[in-house]
């Protein structure tokens, strides 16, 4: 089937009904937007991130293509029409934007239009939206047109005004979440890259293995932070938090726990220091800071077996970290 019919070579088009018009006339034009307001928000369908926005964007299109062809029709033509849009839409609507509006902050100012390729797409929809109800607002000063349409397009430019800030606070926050996974990857936010970090757990997890030893790993950032924790088949529970308080405590102290117990002990300059805290500091051994540069980077916390057991553990997985960090490491 030829797509071009030459039909319209002469600056006219049938509505439907079979009337022909001019293409300049004012219900071509009506129509025309609405195709333009739907063809943009196809493009913005591809742009946004979310998934339930581009639900309602579709549901939108269909209802876009029942207008126009009730604005393309005739008399003749609207007595063929299966279906129309009418208040039980414009509800639907107003159910979206009011649970759309819920997760948003209260707006303070005037909105800059975009912000993000998705947001975008949505504003540009919405000033078609506005400019096909300006249209059809002349446009039913010289026929009849039913009120709910110009009614339902102006609910849908308040519906996505609402989806373009739903959609660029979306994307926003997932450049955050990837920007914040990239710098954790390289190592740039924390000094302790995540690549790293699993490394020296299958290496501490290959020792414990070779010992017959189930034991927790532990590896956390230079403030104490979990950055990741494995757990391996039949290591006790207990392991979990004793894992990462030797972590924890490592990268607090910026020394070894089996370093810090003997400095803790009775006589000692640091008796007593487990207590404090709030009882986060472990001071079994198997728990050691790791330096770059002579800087902190995170510590490891092993726990699983004995004292000396979760130290050689441990030990296995520096050993990875000093390849990382050079000759100035652990």
């Amino acid at each position: 089937m030829r797509v071009y019919t030459r039909s319209g070579d002469k600056g006219e088009t049938s509505l439907w009904g079979g009337k022909r018009v001019s293409k300049a006339d004012p219900q071509v034009e009506c129509y025309g937007t609405l195709d333009e307001a739907s063809s943009c928000l196809g493009l913005a369908r591809g742009l946004i991130q979310s998934q339930r926005l581009k639900e309602i964007i579709v549901s939108i299109q269909q209802d876009l293509q029942v207008i126009s062809a009730e604005v393309a029709s005739t008399s003749k033509g609207l007595a063929k029409l299966p279906k129309t849009v009418g208040e039980a839409d414009i509800r639907r609507l107003e159910n979206i934007i009011d649970d759309l509006s819920a997760g948003l902050p209260k707006l303070t100012g005037m909105v800059l239009p975009g912000g993000t390729a998705g947001s975008g797409g949505l504003d540009l929809a919405r000033t078609i939206v506005r400019r096909a109800e300006r249209l059809i607002i002349d446009l039913r000063q010289s026929q009849e047109l039913r009120q709910e349409i110009p009614q339902y397009l102006n609910r849908l430019s308040d519906l996505l005004f609402v989806m373009a800030r739903v959609e660029g606070d979306e994307e926003l926050v997932q450049i955050v979440k990837n920007r914040v996974m990239e710098h954790l990857e390289n190592g740039a936010s924390c000094g302790m890259s995540l690549v790293v970090a699993r490394k020296m757990i299958a290496a501490a997890q290959e020792r414990a293995e070779t010992m017959n030893l189930p034991v927790v790993a532990c590896v956390v950032d230079a403030a104490g932070n979990l950055l990741v924790l494995e757990r391996q088949e039949e290591a006790i529970l207990a392991s979990i938090d004793i894992a990462r308080g030797k972590a924890f405590t490592s990268a607090a102290t910026k020394m070894p726990t089996h370093e810090l117990a003997q400095a803790s002990q009775p006589g000692q300059p640091l008796y007593g220091i487990e207590s404090t805290n709030q009882g986060r500091l472990v001071i079994f051994g198997g728990g050691f800071p790791l330096k770059k540069g002579g800087k902190l980077m995170g510590a490891i916390g092993i726990s699983g077996g004995s004292v000396e057991q979760d130290i050689e553990v441990a030990r296995a997985a520096v050993a990875v970290w000093n390849e990382y960090a050079g000759p100035a490491g652990q």
